[in-house]
């Protein structure tokens, strides 16, 4: 295994994380629908513990928590860029629009989070010693949370674009309604939307 690359990805995990309370913060600022921001704020709280889990997994394998890496720095960028569109979305005035544009941005905010955590998981299974036990500690809990993450959010941009659209949306939306948590679930989920309406 490339210790270097499983640094990188430790790092760029851990970047994605503390992003992620940013984006998240962000996020509740555009959230208009209760429910929705409900949601975003148990999210948000999780993240904070998985950006420290990842910090304490850090320490135990004695790598800096700060180090600069140019993928690291890419990822930032990523973040930043994402809280620049909410941003953007608030000052414009159109509250829905800010809602729906946050709802995108968690969406690909949890896409690379969500990425990362099953790349972990291969680490866990297929490392051994310190960089196992640090990971296969967490990951499970995690990773759960991270499928929940992902798929619901998307469950709910994707509600919240029909609605619009002037479509028929279900909110909140069947992800929710299902407690998904794999890609089959969400997949399933979003089959039984129609039954839905």
């Amino acid at each position: 295994m490339n210790k270097d690359q499983v640094k990188e990805l430790l790092l760029q995990a851990l970047e994605t994380e503390a992003g992620g309370v940013q984006i998240y913060t962000a996020a509740l600022e555009c959230a208009e629908n209760e429910e929705l921001r409900q949601e975003w704020a148990e999210y948000l709280e999780q993240t904070r513990e998985h950006e420290e889990t990842l910090r304490n997994i850090l320490a135990e394998l004695e790598i800096d928590p700060e180090e600069e890496t140019p993928g690291r720095q890419v990822v930032r960028h990523l973040g930043e860029s994402l809280l620049k569109a909410m941003e953007m979305a608030i000052q414009s005035g159109d509250r829905a629009g800010a809602q729906l544009v946050a709802s995108e941005c968690v969406v690909l905010a949890e896409t690379k989070d969500h990425h990362n955590w099953g790349l972990l998981g291969e680490i866990a299974q297929q490392s051994k010693g310190a960089l196992a036990q640090a990971l296969k500690e967490t990951y499970e809990d995690i990773e759960e949370q991270e499928d929940q993450h992902l798929y619901h959010t998307r469950g709910w941009s994707r509600e919240l674009w029909m609605e619009s659209l002037g479509l028929p949306a279900v909110l909140p939306p069947p992800e929710e309604e299902k407690d998904v948590k794999s890609a089959i679930g969400a997949e399933r989920a979003k089959k039984a939307r129609k039954k839905m309406l």
